[in-house]
């Protein structure tokens, strides 16, 4: 696959899973080369676009379309987009792919067990999850479809960051779009 310019890296996994801390890194890193890109984080919408939708199965469409409208307007003005949204089902990836076009997308599953992530838990969201304080939190009281062919999956509880990273660069690069000098 080798997309035209203007290509979205969405990251999509469990909440602790390590999508915000790769989808940052690659972001840094393609910025670092000169190219353009547009970074769309799922906390970051939902504090200001998306900040009146609950988590109901409606409301996370809802915001995943807004995403992937968003991530258009990035591809058709030329960037690369860089996503990282948990995108639980896969109803929701068939709607980004209708959104994006399939020759535009690339599915990148951020993968690491349920046990790991709820070890890892960054924003405490799994121990209020559990006390009740929480609900309908992916992988506790909602669920999460493991994907059956993504593009790329990452196995952040076997890897590092940095090996991760790694295998995501070599894995992006050839999909980017040739720098032509001005």
């Amino acid at each position: 696959m080798n997309p035209a310019p203007g290509c979205v890296f969405w990251l999509f996994g469990l909440s602790g899973a390590g999508k915000s801390t790769l989808a940052n890194r690659l972001t840094g890193q393609l910025r670092g080369e000169g190219r353009g890109v547009l970074a769309l984080d799922g906390d970051v919408l939902r504090s200001g676009l998306c900040r009146e939708l609950g988590f109901s199965d409606d409301d996370r469409a809802e915001n995943l379309r807004r995403a992937a409208e968003a991530a258009r307007l990035g591809i058709e003005s030329g960037l690369s987009v860089v996503a990282s949204f948990i995108t639980p089902l896969e109803k929701n990836r068939a709607m980004i792919r209708t959104i994006l076009g399939p020759d535009r997308l690339v599915l990148i599953f951020v993968d690491a067990p349920l046990g790991v992530c709820q070890a890892r838990d960054v924003k405490g969201l799994y121990a209020r999850a559990h006390s009740g304080e929480l609900r309908q939190m992916t992988g506790v009281s909602s669920g999460f479809e493991r994907p059956e062919a993504p593009d790329l999956a990452l196995e952040t509880d076997r890897e590092n960051a940095d090996a991760s990273l790694r295998r995501l660069l070599a894995f992006v690069g050839p999909r980017l779009p040739v720098i032509r000098p001005r």
